[in-house]
């Protein structure tokens, strides 16, 4: 039976033996006769051969086995050790090769050297070649339930911590600092591969697992206020602000300076202050909202062609950067400079202390994520019969249904690790044993099973039940109560629809949806609900004759109908501005929205 070959999906020709043709052709690879990149798959019921050389596929190194012997030897490693040769002369002489998706289904790739028999093909590098990167960084990660593995290593991504060296003189959007950022003692091989000790995230806290009077309700931390007056993951938030002197025609400019008082549109000379005679806010000068960060004038937005001659400084308008809604910093990092077109270009980094508060996000490495529920005193916080007092109190509740052992394990292994002194290996099957980190926390003068005996804080009773509590590396995540926070009484509305404006920074409103809606309904709240939908309310006078909105001219003090002339009642009615724009919109199509109005009373 002859077989068909594919070259990336196209038909090349047929061979007698497929499956000999195969095992060539990756012999020839292995030989360095073929690019490593091409890869062939012999698809044994259908009798085809593919082989894919197309870009954007993505491939996995692995070592070769021969006859359940694997090539990769002694003498090999001591050669890289030595720096006799590289990677590349392991692929090119065949001990490692790269498999893509489709070549996998013909392999039977080994785990361990344990699993090796004479069927296997293939061995894994390492067993934590299964995750990603970051996914590596979980300790015990193989005690973990996989969609936790992948919110653990996602939520790694977004944790504070020592992001650049340079920070210095960087600026970055929206970046925060940890101040005493730590490296983990329970940790993977993976972190000292990828140099993790030089951008280090989180602090290893301890934590115990308890509830608190119900504060640790869905997932909430109690945190020791103690431990944040110490320093316990207070950082810097970084904000810039910038701008940049503009060229328009006619050889006009703005100007970066203190705008003058018969500036068009100048303020007042309080949010002026912060500024020095350059017009821009000097070093270390706090600034809050609406505070001008540097000042600056423009040319009139619209010019005539006998005005473009006689220009005064009357005339320009004030165009200066300023502190948006709810935002606040001091000034840490001026900068002048030029962009790419020439202008002058003006950027100040604010900087901000954020110490942890109720609503800030912190999690382990296991995605077992959370907000700061209570911050307690010391005095009041549960404590050890050796008086060491926990800097979080993590609940209980979130470990059965989660199912993250790994979780436990990295409190005992952290145990250890305090107690003895040394980093404890946790890579992803690969790390220390449960029954000896046992052992060793037994040797240490501890429970072997990671619990001990707590006393109440308030009362200073014995607790009945035994508190798990152990070290552990917490993260705090960059989502900020204090950049959330927003509140809106009455402020700015759109122009169009006379309804509140959207998003924190313009001062917007917080929509009302369907849902929100239904639950104040439920309650009973009606009021509360007609205040919500009050917001864009308006006055609209009817033609009580032809139900369409009438006019009414206050210049002349008279109200009339468009279709049935004066002398007609009109009548006001209270609707959304936004069912009024609606009603404009039908009459601009040429249909007649008639509205019948009924009597109140």
């Amino acid at each position: 039976m002859v077989t068909e070959i594919y070259l990336n999906n196209k038909f090349l020709g047929v061979v007698d033996n497929g499956k000999a043709f195969a095992e060539d052709f990756r012999e020839s690879r292995r030989k360095g006769t073929l690019d490593p990149s091409v890869n062939v798959c012999y698809d044994k019921d259908n009798e085809e051969i593919h082989i894919e050389s197309t870009e954007g596929r993505a491939q996995r190194p692995l070592l070769v086995l021969k006859d359940g012997k694997i090539l990769l030897e002694e003498k090999h490693l001591k050669q890289l050790e030595e720096g006799k040769i590289s990677w590349k002369d392991l692929v090119k002489q065949g001990i490692v090769e790269f498999l893509d998706a489709l070549e996998e289904e013909n392999a039977l790739v080994a785990y361990s050297e344990k699993e090796i028999t004479p069927k296997h093909t293939h061995l894994e590098i390492s067993p934590s070649a299964l995750c990603g990167i970051v996914t590596s960084l979980v300790p015990f990660a193989n005690f973990n339930q996989p969609p936790r593995l992948i919110i653990g290593s996602k939520n790694q991504k977004q944790s504070l911590g020592f992001y650049a060296g340079n920070y210095p003189i960087r600026l970055d959007m929206d970046i925060s600092l940890l101040h005493y950022p730590q490296v983990p003692i329970v940790r993977t091989k993976v972190h000292d591969l990828i140099h993790l000790e030089q951008h280090p995230a989180g602090q290893n806290v301890v934590l115990a697992i308890m509830s608190y009077d119900g504060y640790t309700i869905e997932d909430a931390l109690v945190i020791n206020r103690s431990s944040l007056d110490r320093g316990l993951y207070r950082s810097t938030y970084f904000r810039p602000v910038e701008t940049e002197e503009l060229r328009y025609s006619g050889g006009l400019v703005d100007e970066i300076c203190i705008p003058d008082k018969d500036v068009k549109g100048y303020r007042t000379e309080h949010e002026y202050r912060l500024l020095e005679e350059d017009g821009i806010i000097f070093p270390e000068a706090k600034a809050a909202e609406g505070d001008v960060v540097i000042g600056k004038t423009s040319p009139p937005r619209f010019l005539s062609s006998l005005d473009e001659y006689n220009l005064s400084a009357g005339s320009r308008r004030e165009s200066a950067t300023s502190l948006s809604h709810g935002e606040q910093g001091v000034a840490d990092l001026v900068i002048v400079t030029e962009n790419e077109e020439g202008n002058r270009l003006v950027r100040v980094r604010l900087r901000e202390e954020m110490v942890p508060e109720l609503g800030d996000k912190f999690t382990s490495r296991h995605g077992q994520k959370g907000v700061v529920g209570l911050v307690v005193p010391q005095a009041d916080m549960p404590f050890s019969a050796s008086g060491v007092v926990p800097d979080i109190i993590f609940s209980p509740h979130g470990i059965p249904s989660r199912m993250t052992i790994s979780h436990l394990l990295e409190m005992i292994g952290g145990k250890v690790a305090a107690m003895n002194g040394r980093i404890v290996e946790g890579t992803i099957f690969e790390g220390e044993p449960e029954e000896k980190l046992r052992q060793e926390l037994l040797s240490l003068g501890f429970r072997e099973d990671g619990t001990e005996e707590f006393y109440h804080g308030r009362t200073g009773k014995k607790m009945e039940a035994r508190i798990f509590v152990g070290h552990m590396h917490f993260l705090r995540l960059k989502y900020l109560a204090a950049n959330k926070l927003h509140s809106r009484a009455r402020g700015p509305v759109q122009l169009l629809t006379r309804q509140p404006t959207e998003g924190k920074a313009k001062e917007g409103g917080l929509r009302l949806g369907e849902m929100e809606k239904d639950t104040f309904i439920a309650h009973g709240a009606a009021l509360l609900l007609k205040e919500r939908f009050d917001s864009d309310k308006t006055l609209v006078c009817i033609c009580e004759r032809c139900g369409l909105p009438a006019v009414e001219d206050r210049y002349k003090n008279r109200k009339y109908c468009p279709v049935c002339g004066e002398g007609i009642e009109v009548n006001y009615i209270e609707v959304s501005y936004a069912f009024k724009l609606l009603l404009d919109e039908l009459k601009s199509l040429g249909i007649s929205p008639s509205i019948k109005l009924k009597s109140k009373y």
